[in-house]
């Protein structure tokens, strides 16, 4: 019988060379022969699955925040079970955006090189609009949900909220990317569940 190939599971291995690749070299290192040496794969086998290296940094960039997404709804998962409020959902979840330790610091890296390639192409801009919208969208949400448990006062604005929640991530993300250490670390956390309390300052009724 003829080999079955996993297409998918070829590109994610690509996707996590680049990582790597970017993580401990910067972009500036990623090529495609460097890519393929990392992977174990042959060069003519990389650009079959990624013909560019905005391509190979597109979907790196996807498997990065699907990831942390990924870790996300686990977290919504374990406050059900778990019965905890809201706001240590979204103070854990933004925390997962945070380069504290070597695995965020990685994702990080990621997120940096593909925000500079936004500039010069619409496609990877158009990317980055949505993932900005999609964490906005569930930032919104879990304020909603804040309301109807009592959590977040009434008169909140969640779109405000979730953008208010979101540019404080971005811009803590960012000087610990420039600045990491282990007080700025600290600091950051704080400051942002100092944020999202006043958010969510209510006590949560949702369990009784």
């Amino acid at each position: 019988m003829p080999k079955v190939v996993d297409h998918q599971a070829r590109r994610i291995q690509v996707a996590d060379a680049v990582q790597k690749l970017v993580t401990e070299e910067g972009l500036d290192r990623v090529t495609v022969a460097r890519t393929a040496a990392t992977a174990g794969f042959s060069v003519g086998h990389v650009q079959h699955y990624f013909p560019t290296k905005d391509e190979m940094l597109l979907f790196t960039h996807e498997r990065v925040v699907h990831k942390v997404l990924d870790r996300v709804s686990a977290l919504g998962e374990r406050a059900t079970r778990q019965k905890l409020p809201i706001r240590d959902v979204v103070v854990e979840g933004l925390g997962e955006w945070l380069p504290v330790d070597p695995r965020r610091r990685s994702a990080h890296r990621v997120v940096l090189a593909f925000l500079g390639r936004t500039v010069d192409n619409p496609r990877l801009a158009g990317s980055h609009a949505e993932t900005g919208r999609l964490i906005r969208s569930m930032l919104a949400t879990a304020v909603h949900n804040g309301k109807e448990c009592g959590e977040v006062p009434d008169a909140t604005d969640p779109d405000l909220a979730a953008l208010e929640l979101h540019c404080l991530t971005e811009g803590l993300a960012l000087q610990l990317g420039s600045e990491p250490d282990a007080t700025g670390s600290r600091a950051a956390l704080d400051l942002l569940a100092a944020r999202v309390r006043a958010v969510f300052p209510g006590r949560c009724r949702q369990y009784g």
